[in-house]
C-alpha cells in the first residue's frame, strides 16, 4: 500500500481523536516508538509495548483539544504535527507542540519518532 494512503488514513483517525484505533490498524507488530525524552518509555519495541504507552498516556492526561496537521509525505515516511491542550494528572494545563515522523514498510508503520516544540 502506498505511503500516502496510509498517511492520510492514519492522520484522519488521529484528527478525530482516535489515536488507539489509528495504531491498531496501521502499526506493524514490530513497531519501534522513540520519544525525545529519557526514561522507560523513551524507546519501545513491539505493538504491545507501544499500545501500553498510549493507554498510560491517556490515563494520565486530560485532553481538552487536539489539532492535527498533515500528513506531509516524503518517500516511505510522513510527518504529522500535533498541538494538544492537555493537563497532566496532578500538573498544570499546557499546550504541547509535537511532530511525529512515521516510517512505512510493506503497508504498515514500522517506526514512529516524536519531536517536541516548546510548551506554551
Amino acid at each position: 500500500m502506498h505511503t500516502k494512503i496510509i498517511a492520510d488514513a492514519f492522520t484522519a483517525l488521529c484528527a478525530k481523536g482516535e489515536f488507539i484505533e489509528a495504531g491498531r490498524i496501521h502499526w506493524s507488530d514490530d513497531i519501534l516508538s522513540c520519544e525525545a525524552m529519557p526514561g522507560d518509555m523513551a524507546e519501545l519495541k513491539g505493538r504491545a509495548a507501544v499500545e501500553a504507552k498510549g493507554l498510560w498516556w491517556h490515563a494520565n492526561h486530560t485532553v481538552h483539544s487536539v489539532k492535527v496537521e498533515g500528513p506531509y509525505v516524503h518517500g516511505h515516511q510522513f510527518l504529522v504535527r500535533f498541538t494538544m491542550d492537555v493537563t497532566p494528572r496532578g500538573g498544570t494545563r499546557l499546550t504541547m507542540d509535537e511532530m511525529g515522523l512515521y516510517s512505512v514498510l510493506e503497508g504498515k508503520i514500522v517506526e514512529e519518532r516524536f519531536f517536541y516544540g516548546g510548551a506554551a
